[in-house]
């Protein structure tokens, strides 16, 4: 048999017969109960008029401060193929009662239409990485059949906007989902409603309004609670909640896969060592079988997100080898571990120092795994560029007046402290040198990121330096990172 015959005796699929459009005018207003005004077919769907591109649906929500209807025309000008609008508008559209439900049924048809194995991920700490690790190694094994939301879109309006982007064909989805309030992972995942559901770890972030630690992993196992019937949920041993969560999956009668350093894991970390260019060499017992792997993410905890990826990949019937090449191959996120060579004078003569761009989330957990990262890096000098954690509330001063030992630890020979918060690490730095942080740190402490931007200058970057930048987005470290990385090698 020649190549010709091969190729077209290549296996048909129903999927095969779809069409190629994400949604076409009968589809979105049978789903979404309104009214079609002209045919069209769409490729994408959105909800930031600046962000639309040709052939793209876009929905004008209304917030409490904002009508989307007022972008209508630049949606258009921007190439839209149609928009969803409470109000008649010139112009191919869907017409609805409320554009806000409009998304949601959207996204319940999607959800529907798609043949598709569904992952749900959350966690205090490393969802957004561990949602890219899964759905890269899926979507490598399926021939980019996968689909993912992106960025961080994983509340109330990110959550179905990524259900509604989901193509009839696909044969994975993989939904992150977030809160900061108790009852918000139960309305996502009953929207996503996951074959797996994934908890990357339980730390005291939105502390501030949930109480208690007992609280937050009460509030991450809601995800269990969309599942959809036999489903998986994926959980971490190494915390205090294990048996919290374990409870809380079994009782909705998922089945429970654990991931960690302890005996008792189904998915147990053997051993792990620095892989040459950073990152680590890990080797893991999955129970049938060993697995040996590279993750180029650097840090303790992408040791324990690879754990939670290669469980979850294997839950939904996945490829181990696909996901060991997916985790060897991850590139550092924008701002969440993004990578910047600078150019940089004098130092070490090497005409460059390295960027390390956390600067999109902080908590007491995050702050301390990064902060050894920096440790690890090597360098000729540290700094850190630490700003406020946020919604800690009583317990703000006290975990960022903690910061103290893991930054002494890391080696850092300046830190630049960013927000009011951060005032509790300045008065424990100002303090006179003990024998716990064997040195002095020198410090600064500014009250707003462009007043930290001046200050870093002032201080100067050179050879051989390493910069940390960590902090709550809200804090707006992202402009201190955007404006040194100009200076890229």
């Amino acid at each position: 048999m020649n190549a010709l015959a091969k190729i077209l005796e290549w296996p048909s699929e129903p999927t095969d017969l779809m069409g190629l459009a994400l949604w076409d005018a009968v589809e979105i207003a049978r789903a979404v109960g309104g009214v079609a005004f002209g045919q069209f077919q769409v490729s994408g769907v959105e909800i930031d008029s600046r962000d639309v591109v040709p052939g793209d649906l876009f929905f004008a929500l209304k917030g409490e401060t904002m009508d989307g209807h007022r972008f209508v025309d630049m949606a258009f000008a921007r190439g839209a193929a149609a928009v969803v609008v409470d109000r008649p508008v010139n112009g191919p559209h869907i017409l609805v009662e409320n554009t806000s439900t409009a998304l949601e049924l959207l996204a319940k048809a999607s959800r529907n239409r798609a043949d598709a194995t569904v992952i749900g991920v959350t966690g205090s700490v490393g969802k957004t990485g561990v949602k890219e690790a899964i759905f890269a190694a899926l979507d490598r094994s399926s021939r980019g059949a996968a689909h993912r939301s992106v960025k961080s879109y994983n509340n109330h309006v990110g959550v179905p906007l990524s259900l509604a982007r989901m193509a009839a064909a696909a044969k994975f989805g993989v939904f992150e989902m977030g809160m900061n309030h108790a009852g918000e992972i139960r309305a996502l995942t009953a929207q996503v409603r996951p074959h797996v559901a994934v908890i990357t770890t339980i730390a005291p972030a939105h502390i501030e309004n949930l109480g208690s630690m007992e609280a937050i992993a009460d509030a991450k196992a809601e995800i269990f609670e969309g599942l959809e019937p036999g489903g998986v949920a994926i959980i971490p041993t190494d915390t205090p909640h294990f048996e919290q969560l374990r409870q809380a999956a079994e009782r909705l009668g998922a089945t429970v896969v654990s991931f960690g350093r302890e005996a008792h894991a189904n998915v147990r970390l053997l051993d792990a060592v620095p892989a040459p260019g950073g990152g680590s060499l890990v080797t893991a017992d999955l129970g049938a079988r060993r697995v040996c792997y590279t993750v180029a993410e650097p840090g303790e905890h992408w040791i324990a997100n690879s754990l939670a990826v290669m469980a979850a990949v294997g839950a939904a019937g996945g490829d181990l080898g696909a996901a060991g090449l997916a985790l060897a191959e991850m590139p550092g996120l924008k701002g969440r571990g993004q990578r910047h060579k600078l150019k940089a004078q004098g130092g070490d003569g090497s005409g460059r120092a390295l960027l390390i761009d956390e600067s999109y989330n902080a908590n007491p957990a995050s702050m301390r795994a990064t902060l050894a990262q920096l440790g690890a890096t090597p360098a000729r000098r540290r700094i850190a560029v630490l700003g406020a954690m946020k919604e800690l509330g009583e317990h703000g001063p006290a975990y960022h007046a903690a910061l103290i030992e893991p930054l002494a630890a890391s080696g850092a020979d300046y830190a630049l402290l960013v927000g009011p918060e951060m005032k509790a690490l300045a008065d424990e730095l100002g303090k006179a040198a003990s024998g716990a942080l064997g040195k002095a740190i020198a410090f600064a402490h500014c009250e707003t990121a462009a007043e930290a931007l001046n200050a870093f200058r002032a201080h100067g970057v050179e050879g051989g330096d390493a910069i940390l930048v960590k902090g709550s987005n809200s804090v707006g470290l992202g402009t201190l990172v955007a404006a040194l990385a100009q200076q890229k090698d």
